[in-house]
């Protein structure tokens, strides 16, 4: 007992409430990004590429605009108004879509990203102020946030696949805003403990302050319309993004060669190497909810000794991982670099990749030992393919988030976190066009037609992922040098 309460008062103020917040403000993504495929070709008559675009755009302008969050926190709202202001529009978001009507599902989804977008930087940043630069415990916390994320991800997919197999899409999304407004409820109750740490807004007070806050609130009521006008058009829509992706790459390059002090330049030239990494994974496995949705619908065999397995359910072998390996993770991790062993970095990124890989090869191996009358793979070559992709998944994901603080200059920080996240909003953009290569009907039916389009799909991102993968390995020594460069040129400008 007394070792544990030693334990807990370690834990820096205000890290298990996130942990909390974390749990309840991921039920209400896990449900629309999880379902709105399936939804929108049954519901509203979406094929399955026009589903898979939408799907994408949905999941890019969520992650994209956390780069906009990003620099909003702290300087415009605090982190924690941010965040409550946008669970507030996702709380809309999700009782706009149950209404069911076309034009509900688009100002639903409006809202929802409105509030999406702008706040998951706010949880991060508000974690990350909660360490020094150099405090060891900030991977340890960023991976147990991460497991609270994911028991959110359990749950959320545990009750859509329940409501999806009796087509119960009303109950389905007033359960999502349910558990939306249980995260606000826990904010407004540790209000104080989750309070902004040397934020810009903390140098601003009277009319300074509340100019910047109107101009806040400004830019949360009218990203809403300029949203749903988007979303009605989301082919165009996803050029045009992938256009702004490509300018904010370019603008990091510019910052970097232009950054006067030599060691934080170095780390910020690893991180855009990094980054390249990071893009490839998501573009894999930010297919999950659209293209291996709908291939596991029409191409597997959805049923577990004699049970039938709702499409969502499959996600919770991902979430299972994460919560369970999370953890476990943290402490392996901790007792390797005890002993010395190297675990770094570049090692994990490289690793996740070769494991995202060896994911995606295990689905045409389902396939080529699928049942020759119907076609369907067995179920458990996409479980195989769903923990591996899961273990990829915890060696990069709290990774990358945790180690902004170490590689962003202080200035950058809220920006680069933010730029991180928009690359995962580009790889949804990738993974919609991968899912629409191979035309699946919802229905079934078609796995023997499919199948051959599916395996080189497949093996083809396979490989990617892996040459990708072994490239950065091979990198290793060199990204090594950049994060860790010698202590004595921290502060010297470049000459």
């Amino acid at each position: 007992m007394k070792s544990l309460r030693q334990h807990w008062a370690n834990v820096p103020e205000g890290s298990a409430v996130l942990f909390l917040i974390q749990v309840f403000a991921t039920l209400g993504f896990a449900v629309l990004q999880f379902t709105l495929t399936l939804y929108t070709t049954r519901h509203h008559g979406f094929t399955s590429e026009q589903a898979a675009l939408i799907t994408g755009v949905f999941a890019a302008f969520n992650y994209g605009l956390h780069l906009f969050g990003g620099y909003l926190g702290g300087r415009f709202l605090s982190n924690r108004n941010l965040f409550v202001g946008g669970m507030l529009l996702q709380v809309l978001g999700c009782g706009t879509v149950a209404g069911g009507s076309l034009a509900g599902l688009y100002w639903g989804m409006a809202l929802f990203l409105t509030g999406s977008g702008l706040n998951v930087t706010c949880i991060n940043m508000m974690l990350t102020q909660r360490f020094a630069p150099e405090d060891e415990r900030r991977e340890a916390a960023f991976l147990w946030n991460y497991a609270g994320m994911n028991v959110g991800f359990v749950i959320g997919f545990t009750v859509s696949g329940v409501f999806q197999l009796h087509d119960d899409y009303p109950s389905l999304f007033w359960f999502a805003t349910l558990g939306n407004a249980g995260a606000i409820v826990v904010a407004l109750i540790f209000w104080r403990t989750l309070a902004d740490r040397n934020t810009p807004l903390m140098q601003h007070q009277g009319t300074a302050f509340w100019g910047r806050f109107a101009v806040g609130i400004a830019v949360l009521a009218g990203l809403v319309p300029v949203l749903a006008w988007l979303l009605k058009q989301p082919g165009d829509t996803a050029i045009g993004m992938k256009a702004f992706c490509a300018a904010i790459g370019v603008i990091l390059v510019v910052l970097t060669i232009r950054h006067p002090v030599r060691a934080e330049k170095q780390r910020m030239q690893a991180y855009l190497v990094l980054t390249v990494g990071s893009l490839v994974f998501w573009s894999l496995y930010q297919m999950a909810p659209s293209g291996l949705q709908l291939y596991a619908v029409g191409n597997v065999l959805m049923n577990v000794w004699g049970i039938p397995v709702a499409p969502q359910w499959v996600q919770n072998i991902n979430a299972f991982s994460i919560v369970v390996g999370g953890p476990l993770l943290a402490w392996l991790f901790a007792r390797w670099r005890r002993h010395g062993w190297p675990v770094d970095i570049p090692l994990q990124f490289s690793a996740s990749l070769v494991l995202m890989g060896l994911g995606f090869l295990a689905l045409p191996l389902g396939i080529h030992f699928a049942d020759p009358a119907t076609g369907r793979a067995d179920f458990f070559w996409l479980f195989l393919s769903y923990v591996l992709q899961s273990v990829g998944e915890l060696l990069i994901s709290p990774v990358g988030y945790a180690m902004i603080g170490r590689l962003a200059p202080k200035q950058y920080q809220g920006v680069m976190m933010g730029s991180w996240m928009l690359v995962t909003g580009l790889a949804s953009l990738f993974a919609g066009d991968f899912s629409g290569v191979v035309a699946q009907p919802v229905d079934g039916g078609a796995a023997l037609a499919t199948n051959p389009a599916y395996t080189t799909l497949f093996t083809q991102l396979a490989v990617g992922s892996l040459v990708t993968g072994a490239a950065l390995f091979g990198l290793r020594p060199w990204l090594r040098r950049l994060i860790d460069g010698p202590a004595d040129i921290s502060t010297q400008p470049v000459r």
